[in-house]
């Protein structure tokens, strides 16, 4: 079975993905997807962060790009969104300008940076010492109490800083799933880890995302979930459905139905 919506997709301005959204859109056509949400990473008006997200000078050729793309395919339903790292300092670049005055569908909080000690830490690989784990839990709590972002992509990427689940990593994820739940906002099951280099553990090895532990979590705080590919190529638009649904399967975790997204936004920041 394959994805029926896929929110997380990417194109060739992140500089760390190839294709463009219709051929994201082709691929989506033709596994059968009902819903494509282009969501690559955001540019930021200070430039932070240029090796891994598009210019400010190409943002309007991104929107371009996904009205093309909802052109050519209008049988399926194409959403315009951006991954985002929260910063007080981007709150008003994010609500007025690009959910408002550009009218983007939605944004999802990435969080690839950790803020700490007045600098920004890796996400990926930086968050190994309690101190660091609590800034992570800080930092996504933060970002989903902005009220700007429909989901949290890869909450679970502790796992690629940790080879063992401690007592370290647990509280860090019960707090961002109790988080999560009172705030009534979704965690993403991301797919790409899958097709990542896993990591090797004692006694064999696992992708450092999705981390089963952390889902476990999730299920115990009654934690609502969105599934995704967080595809970097066409090919992968609808990659990793099965394994993501066996995910929030085995654990129980309740499916977040996000098809307002469809639906005309009434406010800049509505949810």
């Amino acid at each position: 079975m394959p994805f029926a919506t896929n929110l997380h997709t990417h194109t060739y301005r992140c500089q760390h993905a190839s294709g463009d959204a219709s051929d994201y859109a082709r691929h989506a056509c033709a596994a059968g997807l009902a819903v494509l949400g282009m969501a690559d990473h955001t540019p930021l008006p200070d430039g932070r962060w240029p090796d891994m997200r598009m210019a400010m000078d190409e943002l309007d050729g991104y929107q371009a790009a996904v009205d093309r793309a909802r052109a050519e395919y209008p049988q399926l339903r194409i959403l315009m969104g951006l991954e985002c790292e929260f910063a007080v300092e981007y709150e008003s670049f994010y609500r007025d300008e690009i959910l408002g005055r550009r009218g983007f569908d939605y944004l999802i909080a990435g969080c690839h940076y950790t803020p700490l000690d007045g600098g920004w830490i890796p996400s990926f690989g930086g968050l190994d010492s309690s101190r660091t784990l609590r800034a992570y839990a800080d930092y996504t709590i933060r970002s989903m109490a902005s009220e700007l972002f429909a989901f949290v992509t890869h909450p679970d990427l502790i796992g690629c800083s940790n080879q063992e689940w401690t007592t370290n990593t647990a509280a860090c994820a019960r707090d961002i799933c109790q988080a999560a739940t009172a705030l009534g906002v979704p965690l993403e099951i991301n797919s790409y880890g899958l097709r990542k280099p896993w990591m090797n553990i004692p006694g064999g090895s696992r992708p450092a995302y999705p981390w089963l532990p952390f889902w476990e979590t999730a299920q115990d705080m009654g934690t609502s979930v969105v599934l995704s590919s967080d595809a970097h190529r066409p090919v992968d638009v609808a990659a990793g459905y099965a394994e993501v649904a066996a995910i929030r399967d085995r654990y129980r975790l309740h499916e977040a139905d996000l098809s307002y997204l469809t639906q005309p936004r009434t406010g800049a920041a509505s949810r």
